[in-house]
């Protein structure tokens, strides 16, 4: 089923907001150095990953480059299983490479301890509540289109993911990437 998201009106009152967000106290990636600075997240680790937390942004870098938006919903300071994804998924060699050449990603964080600018936070509530997001960690694969007759920018669901289930500890990161890449096929496939 084709689930498409008008970005006009999921995030109308959003758009006038998102512009260069610099919040330098925030950590944007929880066990990362990293901060949220100009609507994304510059790391610091050594991985090179850019995480975005403005829509707009990620929405500009995914139409330019193609990609595909990887929306990470994550309650950063107080979700186990968020915590444990990112250390048996996205802090992997094998993600970090997949992710650069296939993906733009996006965390949507609803922390707990964190106060988050009222236009991030209100962006991703609402992004939350269209997606039908109700347990973390969430990942939503979805693809940035502009309607030809209308010109406004809509997304389209390709399909989401958890934590990864039914593999051997360890490769988590393996069957992780395999079933993000399997989303990504099928929805070629039926084009």
């Amino acid at each position: 089923m084709k689930t498409s998201i008008s970005l006009f009106a999921a995030l109308s009152i959003v758009c006038a907001m998102c512009s260069n967000v610099v919040a330098s106290d925030l950590n944007g990636v929880p066990g990362d150095e990293s901060k949220i600075k100009n609507g994304h997240t510059e790391d610091r680790s050594g991985d090179d990953l850019t995480w975005y937390t403005d829509m707009n942004e990620a929405v500009k870098v995914s139409r330019e480059s193609g990609k595909p938006l990887f929306l990470f919903f994550t309650g950063s300071d107080w979700c186990g299983w968020c915590i444990r994804l990112q250390q048996a998924v996205f802090h992997k060699e094998s993600f970090k490479t997949w992710a650069k050449d296939n993906v733009v990603l996006v965390e949507l964080d609803f922390p707990r301890r964190k106060k988050l600018p009222d236009n991030i936070q209100q962006q991703n509530y609402e992004l939350q509540q269209q997606l039908g997001v109700r347990g973390y960690p969430t990942v939503w694969l979805v693809k940035a289109n502009q309607d030809q007759t209308s010109g406004q920018v809509k997304m389209e669901a390709l399909g989401n993911l958890g934590y990864p289930q039914g593999c051997k500890r360890g490769e988590e990161d393996k069957k992780f990437i395999s079933d993000a890449t399997k989303i990504m096929s099928k929805k070629a496939e039926a084009k």
